[in-house]
């Protein structure tokens, strides 16, 4: 079993202990998404704790998506519940890169694999994300590749 995954079980057991139903629930939506990931495909197999944390980066996403739809739909009562699930999901993540950090591994890839046009844009976006390993928005990597290959 992935360390991470352990870590889960370990907090959500604590949460259970000390009665915490934001905790609880939080985590167990996470552990629900993990094995629902486990199962998916052609056999059953144990996910590693990358794969863990991008399904929990997944749940987070979620959980931001909701509480700005929630925001907008003039829900704050439900927005801020959403927003303490994401706080509760983040915890597990890996600190993500500064702006200036991100500019500096997208610059120093595009220049090491010799990616210079725009029609490279693919292969770009798989190598700079791999050196990020998620820790860095999607969009705002595209966007900083895009910028970068276009001149």
């Amino acid at each position: 079993m992935s360390s991470l995954k352990t870590r889960l079980e370990t907090d959500m057991k604590a949460a259970m202990k000390s009665r915490d139903e934001l905790v609880l629930n939080t985590l167990r939506m996470v552990m629900t998404a993990i094995r629902n990931a486990e199962v998916s495909g052609a056999s059953v197999r144990e996910l590693s704790d990358n794969e863990v944390q991008k399904v929990i980066a997944k749940q987070a996403k979620q959980r931001k998506e909701a509480a700005d739809a929630f925001e907008n739909g003039g829900r704050p009562d439900q927005a801020a519940r959403e927003r303490a699930e994401e706080a509760v999901l983040v915890a597990y993540l890996p600190q993500p890169l500064t702006h200036d950090e991100i500019v500096d591994i997208v610059d120093r890839v595009l220049d090491d694999e010799g990616f210079r046009e725009p029609r490279q844009m693919g292969q770009a976006m798989k190598a700079v994300q791999a050196t990020l390993a998620g820790r860095a928005d999607g969009k705002v990597v595209a966007g900083l590749v895009k910028a970068r290959l276009t001149g």
